[in-house]
């Protein structure tokens, strides 16, 4: 196959496919604690811990297919791997929509999350087409798709909810299978045959993946720090409707508003703040200056006593948004061309495994602290365990000397 160069479609397909991907994430999240409660009969502290195992299938079927994704792509192409998983991701949405019983539920996730995973290649396929001192504002368009998806997933939940918990995921399939129809006439291929390199297993092993991340110096501590990152931060999508509904009573409608604005602060932050201040203070700064939001973001969102505060900590909160894309376009300077869809997938894997514990622990934990104990009974106490989570990975992230420009060989 000959290599053309990416057309601004090609790019917006790109955007809309890691746009879906988010969609998919957030879309369950508003109907999630009364469609678990209804089908499985249980009340909102079980159907938590049942929420949390649903997050921990969509979380492995990432972690076990990001790096295979990844390394297929860097051996076959990115245009092949986006155009499949978009499809399967149109696929498992109607799975998903006519599920009859949680079972079915936990394999639509599952099927969920591999597709998902798309956003590797997608990443890889950015690397391809962008300078390195050009990544960072890159990876921040890629992670306003992120923001712009948990804007509107949790939309269409919260608002098609209405009328019925699987209605939402009809409008999700049509739409990704419409963005797999437009994407198979004009996307592109960017990764030449001389940079591309033969699959092996050993690579795309997750676990594979971080033995050979560590012959780059600077790789493996980043990673530890997202690491951490990722497992702190999934108290959200673990716990946020069910906190929701347990502190304040709030509905699937108002559950997906405030995830929509909580989305929609991320993708400004990401999609028109990282540019401008990525050239002025530096991808180190601003990632040290997301992580500090996120402690005080945290901490705010455990003491919010109303609608009112939950929206205006968002302000607070954003500069989170800053950390993924920083981290990543650092990551994406340490390691060779021809391997930026291995390093895509093994970044997949570590943020995946990282959120498939910690949405299991953050739900359990809800769950706990929800009933009786010697300790503290309070819906927030997961959003305190997350602001210490945070505040060390802070600490541990200003430790990490600074990148060094490496030159490797695969």
């Amino acid at each position: 196959m000959t290599v053309a160069p990416a057309s601004n479609y090609a790019i917006i397909f790109v955007f809309i496919t890691v746009l879906l991907d988010m969609v998919g994430f957030g879309l369950i999240i508003p109907v999630q604690p009364a469609l678990i409660s209804q089908v499985a009969q249980v009340d909102v502290a079980q159907a938590s811990i049942i929420g949390g195992f649903m997050f921990f299938a969509f979380s492995a079927g990432q972690f076990l297919l990001g790096p295979t994704l990844g390394n297929l792509s860097d051996a076959y192409g990115r245009r092949p791997l986006l155009l499949l998983a978009v499809f399967g991701l149109g696929c498992d949405y109607l799975i998903t929509a006519i599920a009859p019983s949680i079972g079915w539920l936990f394999l639509g996730r599952a099927l969920a999350g591999i597709c998902g995973a798309s956003y590797v290649i997608a990443n890889a396929y950015i690397a391809d087409i962008t300078k390195p001192e050009e990544r960072a504002k890159a990876f921040g368009l890629m992670g306003a798709a992120f923001g712009l998806g948990f804007v509107i997933g949790p939309a269409i939940g919260g608002l098609l909810g209405a009328f019925g918990p699987r209605v939402p995921f009809y409008v999700a399939a049509a739409i990704s299978l419409m963005n797999f129809v437009f994407g198979y006439f004009i996307l592109p291929e960017t990764l030449s045959p001389a940079n591309r390199r033969a699959f092996s297993w050993s690579r795309a092993n997750p676990l594979g993946t971080l033995r050979i991340f560590r012959q780059y110096k600077q790789v493996m501590p980043l990673c530890i720090l997202l690491a951490l990152y990722f497992f702190a931060t999934s108290v959200y999508p673990a716990i946020w409707p069910f906190w929701a509904t347990a502190k304040f009573g709030w509905g699937p409608k108002l559950i997906g508003t405030t995830l929509a604005a909580f989305g929609l602060a991320m993708a400004f932050t990401q999609g028109v703040l990282t540019g401008p201040l990525v050239k002025r203070f530096g991808e180190r700064n601003l990632a040290l200056a997301g992580l500090v939001g996120g402690v005080l973001g945290a901490i705010a969102f455990g003491l919010a006593p109303n609608l009112f505060f939950v929206l205006a900590i968002l302000l607070v909160h954003a500069p989170e948004g800053f950390i993924h894309p920083m981290l990543t376009a650092l990551l994406s300077k340490e390691v060779p061309e021809n391997a930026q869809g291995e390093l895509q997938g093994g970044l997949s894997s570590i943020m995946n495994m990282a959120t498939m514990v910690g949405t299991v622990f953050y739900s359990l934990a809800f769950g706990y602290f929800m009933q009786p104990n010697p300790y503290f009974v309070s819906p927030n106490a997961g959003f305190f365990i997350a602001a210490g989570l945070l505040g060390a990975a802070l600490i541990y992230f200003a430790m990490i000397p600074k990148p060094m420009p490496i030159v490797a060989g695969v």
